[in-house]
């Protein structure tokens, strides 16, 4: 029998369904046969006499051909019965068919002998939701001398531009948030002697992209907590299952990375496992870390489906928190998803605003972001900053055993709160300054000394940078002088001040902040062979971050000088993490070049 397979409309199949079985049992029964199909006219009226429906395997692509001069050997008789049950089949199949064929196969284009249909997978709508940044510009001294930004301990911005590179593609500039790039790298800073739960320390060096400018590094190291020492632990795990997280790098990445965290856990110790689609569930109430087992079998256990309630997934496990609160305990709900969500309270702000709320309870809220295609990055971002929390994305597996093993400490346990950072310069001495990233971090002169402003907070053993771009007063500035701007003054004495940093930050639990200061003298500055190199490789980063925007004012720098300057700060790379960033330079320069001017071009669309 010829290998052929026939296309059969939709609405005729289902009637024919159970007679075409029957009709090719017999059919075969009765032994070979010369297929009529195609052997007779294709004409409508034949094609209403012979749609019986034939399940053949498609052909091989290659077949191997037969040996030449090899005649095969006859089929062994079958025994058959008689032939009339499948002429009465045939007839019934026919009549069976005859309306539907005379009405959907009108021509015979539409009954076709055709090759078996390939799988194709339909490739996610790209719906991405990104906040839209415009970088800091260039501030002169004596117009704006004071700048005041809220820390920032998130990283999601630079696991998720990773995973844009390694699939061949250039990120939104609007994807880049250069603070998080930036700080997504431990750095060896010196950890706090005194009183303080973290220490502060600042360095200057000539800036790499602009000569005669220096860049100014604020670097924080907060105290280190052993696993073991950390505060008994009442965990949320807030799960999204609905449909939109029916893909590898989503649900199952996601119930890979929590059994990563289950496995750190110790018995006093408490998981809570929320569900939420079209509704909400507790899968798992409050157990107790020593039952790993249990719990891991209850996060293997979920399966997608359904639409997004993400704001009533939300409220129950804030719910779910507070009734296994831990008093001085650390009490953290971990929201798992895309946020794409559809159902019930879908409006920003008023999500937003409902976290906000809910952190006075003293359960903060962190967000582990997953997937591609539909992924809202700006939600989860916002939300973990409304909730007191850390903003993360899991691109891989690694990512996940980084977040949640490797820096478990970090990730659950905060040790300030609410950290701030004003710094005012010496217009005597600098004459214009630029902030790096932390565009969506800035706040007004007046909420530094307000402790109801909420700013970010800072975790066990964390790390924390910010970086400055300063021309200084003898330099050439950006910013032309005013004409009738009075010039600037200060007393001799002041001029080798180049600015006065300070810090305030609350006691987990307290309602009143601590001011840490200090001064920065022109005499620090050093030249850019003397830098550190936690400084060059940090200020690396900030250059890639800065080229990935569009390099607005990073002039003629370019990727090759990143990579150079960050391969004198990779260091001891214990694991692994600047080596791996030296590959992503590559990679970007690599599709910049298949692509002249896509940086730019993305940039300037904003």
């Amino acid at each position: 029998m010829p290998s052929t397979t026939i296309a059969i409309l939709p609405s005729s199949a289902p009637r024919l369904a159970a007679l075409s079985l029957a009709l090719l049992l017999a059919a075969c029964a009765n032994g070979p046969q010369e297929d009529a199909v195609s052997t007779r006219p294709t004409t409508p009226e034949n094609l209403a006499q012979t749609q019986q429906p034939r399940i053949l395997p498609a052909p091989l692509p290659n077949p191997v051909p037969a040996a030449p001069n090899v005649r095969p050997e006859p089929a062994p008789p079958v025994s058959t019965p008689p032939a009339a049950p499948a002429a009465k089949l045939r007839e019934e199949t026919r009549r069976a068919g005859a309306a539907d064929a005379s009405r959907e196969l009108a021509a015979p284009a539409h009954f076709a002998v055709m090759p078996a249909p390939s799988v194709h997978h339909a490739q996610p709508e790209q719906r991405e939701r990104y906040q839209s940044l415009t970088a800091n510009p260039m501030q002169q001294v004596a117009q704006a001398p004071v700048s005041t930004f809220s820390i920032d301990v998130d990283t999601g911005s630079y696991s998720n531009v990773r995973r844009m590179l390694n699939a061949g593609q250039l990120p939104p500039a609007d994807a880049v948030r250069v603070e998080e790039l930036v700080n997504y790298f431990p750095y060896d800073y010196a950890p706090p002697q005194g009183k303080h739960p973290f220490a502060v320390h600042t360095e200057l060096a000539a800036a790499p992209w602009k000569s005669g400018n220096v860049l100014m590094r604020i670097a924080i190291k907060g105290q280190d907590l052993a696993k073991a020492s950390l505060p008994p632990a009442n965990l949320v795990f807030l799960v999204d299952v609905s449909g939109s997280m029916h893909s590898p790098d989503k649900l199952p990445l996601l119930q890979s990375s929590l059994k990563l965290l289950v496995n750190e856990l110790r018995p006093q110790d408490r998981i809570t496992l929320v569900t939420y689609a079209g509704n909400t569930s507790v899968v798992l109430p409050p157990t107790s870390g020593s039952e790993r087992v249990r719990i891991a079998a209850a996060i293997d256990g979920l399966r997608a489906g359904g639409s997004t309630a993400g704001a009533s997934g939300i409220a129950l496990a804030y719910q779910a928190a507070q009734q296994a609160f831990i008093p001085e305990g650390i009490n953290r709900i971990l929201l798992a998803t895309d946020g794409d969500f559809n159902v019930g309270v879908t409006d920003f702000r008023q999500l937003k605003s409902m976290v906000e709320e809910k952190r006075q309870s003293g359960i903060a809220l962190s967000t582990l972001g997953f997937g591609s295609g539909n992924y809202n990055e700006q939600l989860m971002e916002q939300l973990a900053d409304a909730g007191d929390g850390a903003y993360t994305y899991i691109d891989n597996l690694m990512e996940g055993h980084k977040l949640l093993a490797n820096e478990m400490s970090s990730t659950l346990a905060t040790i300030a709160r609410d950290v701030k950072i004003q710094v005012e310069f010496n217009p005597a001495a600098v004459r214009e300054y630029r902030l790096i990233g932390y565009e969506n971090r800035a706040l007004k002169r007046e909420d530094f000394n307000n402790d109801r402003v909420d700013a970010g907070d800072i975790g066990a053993g964390h790390t924390v940078t910010a970086l400055y771009e300063l021309t200084l007063a003898d330099g050439k500035g950006l910013v032309d002088d005013l004409r009738y701007g009075r010039a600037a003054t200060a007393a001799p004495t002041a001029t080798n001040e180049l600015a006065h940093v300070k810090l305030r930050y609350k006691q987990p639990g307290a309602q009143s902040s601590q001011l840490l200061d200090s001064v920065v003298m022109r005499e620090a500055v050093k030249p850019a062979t003397q830098m550190s190199s936690e400084f060059r490789f940090a200020t690396a980063v900030a250059g890639f971050g800065q080229l990935l925007r569009g390099g607005e004012h990073t002039g003629a720098w370019r990727y090759d000088d990143v990579r150079a300057l960050a391969v004198q700060g990779v260091g001891a790379d214990r694991y692994g993490y600047r080596g791996e960033f030296l590959r992503m330079v590559d990679l970007a320069k690599s599709l910049a070049t298949r692509v002249p001017g896509e940086v730019q071009a993305r940039a300037g669309e904003r």
